[in-house]
């Protein structure tokens, strides 16, 4: 009888285990699908920057730094191998892309032109996909972290390899312009 009672506990405490494992495994699978969401995004707003730097160039040919930091970003981005590589790379990539749109205030020949219109539109709307898939990735980030991190989850993620992942954040140099109130001119 006290066989029967080990090996039941034994058998409970090996599908408890397995349990927590398959769990940790779907978490981190759905924030590696999260991640290939956003890399959908990437593909998109990459293919469309030579063609907004393009448009730009006929334009402001003296914005030369900016453009060469935009396109610099976007290669970077598309080289990048690792979620984290692609985090840091696609961050960069949007600061330039910031620093191009306020460089771009000087020329209002080209914020009227249509092909700039449009692919600045579209830019736009990539940007808030991507916003959204990032916080789609961040939530599910955030999922594996907590079971990553709680007791008894833990135990288990150590013992097979998971580890706290990273969040798809602002940069902190971004984060503190992000702070300062909009100037409002007229």
């Amino acid at each position: 009888m006290t066989g029967i009672i080990v090996l039941v506990v034994i058998v409970l405490f090996v599908v408890w285990g397995i349990s927590i494992y398959n769990n940790l495994v779907k978490l981190r699978n759905n924030r590696e699908n999260a991640f290939a969401n956003i890399d959908v995004q990437l593909k998109q707003r990459h293919d469309l920057v030579p063609q907004l730097v393009a448009t730009v160039k006929g334009y402001a040919d003296h914005e030369k730094e900016v453009l060469t930091r935009v396109t610099a970003a976007r290669s970077a981005a598309m080289n990048a191998t690792s979620i984290d590589d692609k985090i840091t790379a696609e961050n960069a990539l949007t600061s330039a892309l910031s620093g191009l749109k306020v460089s771009l205030e000087a020329y209002p020949d080209l914020k009227a032109n249509e092909n700039f219109l449009q692919l600045q539109n579209e830019l736009s709307d990539i940007e808030n996909k991507l916003a959204a898939v990032r916080r789609f990735f961040n939530s599910t980030t955030r999922e594996l972290n907590n079971a990553v991190q709680t007791f008894p989850s833990n135990l288990f993620a150590s013992m097979f390899g998971f580890k706290k992942e990273t969040m798809f954040e602002i940069p902190t140099e971004q984060r503190e312009e992000m702070d300062k109130a909009p100037e409002v001119k007229f």
